[in-house]
């Protein structure tokens, strides 16, 4: 056991580990193992008086959420400096990728309060919190967020690595990023339109979803995308789908 790790860290690193192993994935090391563990406690503890997720129990999360968020993370082509997680709800994909790909600024977008106050807590406890920018702060040395801007425009403001939570609905938004991830949100045909919007052209499109419902999604983007072939995710027919929007695109 690693001498840094508790016996429930270790226990859960290993399970984790072992449905990494089963898809031929690489394993995590045990630091980042490590605060997978504590995500888990934390989503486990906060579950039982808030629906943040319909699989409740340690492995279907391991197993499901957990697996297919880093083969995600890991996924992502390289260059990405800025991510916005779309309806990112419990934090999948989006804290996953935080924690596997440190050089990204990921924005969690959540408009329901409860499970955006969860995303603010695991953030903090995680230690993935971004730090912010001078354009963000208030010009005058107050220290708040620089009153001329909008909340929507402060997100676009974001220090090049950590983690931030926007309590609102995504397509509000008017930052555009590198990369736009969408899994398991509510009306995802109309989702894939407003977060198709907020790719700079250049960028990335990451949905998550069934084979039976992507090609309706490729043709709900509304911005021109070449499509790299999907990619199998763990657990029946769902794949992830990564498209790149085109230089020459409309905004």
């Amino acid at each position: 056991m690693d001498a840094g790790m508790s016996e429930e860290q270790h226990r859960v690193s290993a399970r984790l580990n072992a449905f990494l192993a089963a898809r031929g994935l690489e394993p995590l090391d045990s630091a980042l193992a490590a605060r997978f563990e504590d995500y888990l406690s934390l989503l486990l503890r906060w579950n039982v008086r808030v629906n943040l997720t319909a699989i409740r129990d340690e492995e279907g999360i391991l197993s499901r959420h957990f697996v297919e968020s880093i083969l995600c993370a890991r996924a992502l082509p390289a260059g990405i400096a800025t991510l916005l997680d779309f309806g990112s709800g419990a934090g999948f994909p989006g804290i996953p990728i935080a924690l596997c790909r440190p050089e990204i600024a990921v924005t969690l977008a959540e408009s329901q309060g409860k499970k955006a106050a969860f995303l603010s807590e695991a953030v903090r406890q995680l230690g993935l919190a971004a730090k912010q920018t001078a354009d963000r702060l208030d010009p005058e040395g107050g220290g708040g967020f620089n009153p001329r801007m909008t909340p929507a425009e402060t997100v676009g403001a974001l220090a090049p690595a950590g983690c931030s939570v926007y309590s609102g609905r995504a397509e509000t938004l008017t930052a555009k990023f590198d990369c736009v991830t969408l899994r398991a949100v509510d009306k995802m045909e109309r989702a894939v339109q407003s977060a198709a919007k907020l790719v700079r052209p250049g960028g990335w499109l990451a949905l998550m979803t069934t084979g039976k419902e992507l090609d309706a999604l490729k043709a709900g983007a509304v911005a021109e995308f070449t499509w790299r072939g999907a990619l199998p995710l763990p657990g029946g027919d769902r794949l992830l789908a990564l498209g790149e929007r085109r230089i020459s695109s409309p905004a």
